[in-house]
């Protein structure tokens, strides 16, 4: 891997990681547009699984009392369920095609969810969880990107931002695990060789990213950090989106 492409990636690891803890989410999203380009789909989405599950997890520990695990039961069992059968369906389904899908379908929710969200309806239930999850777990498992959908489901639901930040950590974990599993098992030979020096910078810079995000955070309010959740949520769905058309080109 060139010098350039490293500098990128290890900048974008460690803003993904401040807005994982500033945000509850935005390591992959941020991440994960440029990890895919330089090591491609699949094992893009393994490395982009494996320093999510690291980052989230240093987030956890610092806000593991607002966890609402109810709200994780209902969005984490259904994600947890779409991840193996997505996770097996990646492999062999051109990851073109169904990255604008995936990209798409995310997109239209949180359109939706952002409208919805100026009215009074709420939504929430055993049923909209379940499809929030489903797609979540399966947006995870083929583009390594499950906070749109975790997303559009809290802003129906009107989740308050720092029990929705504090369980998004436990779901992205969940996820992350089944996904890293699931293709281990099925294709134990795609996990990527990047060397043992540079997984320690990579973890080295996510750690130093969560740290910075605890300052940051001090700063910024929680409409404010809402906010930023938001436009992370989308922009991610539309790297999905464009990722996928540059595959179809």
């Amino acid at each position: 891997m060139a010098l350039e492409s490293v500098v990128l990636v290890m900048v974008a690891v460690f803003v993904g990681a401040v807005a994982q803890r500033v945000a509850g989410l935005g390591f992959a999203l941020l991440a994960s547009p440029f990890l895919v380009l330089l090591l491609g789909a699949h094992e893009g989405v393994i490395v982009i699984n494996a320093c999510g599950l690291v980052s989230s997890a240093l987030v956890m520990a610092r806000v593991w009392s607002d966890v609402d695990w109810r709200l994780f039961a209902a969005l984490g069992i259904p994600a947890m369920i779409a991840t193996v059968p997505a996770s097996w369906l990646a492999l062999g389904l051109p990851p073109a095609p169904v990255s604008v899908v995936v990209g798409i379908v995310v997109l239209v929710g949180l359109s939706i969810s952002w409208a919805l969200q100026r009215t009074r309806l709420v939504v929430r239930g055993v049923g909209a969880g379940a499809v929030a999850g489903a797609i979540g777990g399966a947006s995870n498992a083929i583009a390594g990107a499950a906070g749109p959908a975790f997303t559009a489901y809290a802003l129906l639901a009107r989740v308050p931002q720092p029990q929705f930040v504090a369980t998004l950590q436990p779901l992205f974990i969940a996820t992350s695990v089944v996904t890293l599993t699931t293709k281990a098992v099925t294709s134990p030979t795609s996990a990527p060789d990047l060397g043992v020096l540079l997984w320690l910078l990579v973890i080295a810079l996510i750690v130093a990213g969560v740290f910075a995000g605890d300052w940051l955070q001090r700063y910024i309010r929680d409409d404010q950090a809402r906010a930023f959740v938001i436009v992370l949520a989308f922009l991610g769905a539309v790297a999905t989106v464009v990722d996928g058309l540059r595959g179809l080109s």
